[in-house]
């Protein structure tokens, strides 16, 4: 996987933006319902990759087993680097399968978005899945 792929696929999920809270190398991905005119877009981290990082890895929120068990079935998989490890996973894109990868970013952004405000969640159009599965 490569990092337009990557950047392209977190993009393309139902109200997600890329800011640099953390300086302009760290690609932070948020979920965040359309703001009404004048208001500040404030969002939810899904996702977090220094893009031109060789290797590539993306940093992932999980639920904690869920999280733990892919830490102990994948060796690029790791608990995530500077993030409360409980919920975060950092996935190596040069190890793992690229479908393994989107599945785990499409997991994370669901994750953050369930947990959004009913009428921010319907204004996303949000089923309860990123893919509708």
């Amino acid at each position: 996987m490569d990092a337009d792929t990557l950047r392209n696929a977190a993009l393309a999920l139902p109200g997600a933006y890329e800011d640099f809270p953390f300086g302009p190398e760290s690609s932070v991905f948020k979920v965040a319902a359309p703001a009404s005119a004048g208001a500040a877009r404030t969002g939810k981290m899904f996702a977090i990759s220094v893009l031109d990082g060789n290797p590539l890895k993306i940093s992932l929120k999980c639920e904690p087993e869920l999280a733990r068990q892919l830490r102990l079935a994948h060796p690029g998989i790791t608990g995530g680097w500077h993030l409360n490890k409980k919920h975060w996973n950092t996935a190596d894109c040069s190890v793992l399968a690229d479908r393994m990868v989107l599945d785990m970013l499409e997991d994370s952004y669901d994750l953050v978005v369930s947990a959004l405000p009913r009428g921010q969640r319907e204004a996303l159009g949000w089923s309860g899945l990123a893919r509708g599965r």
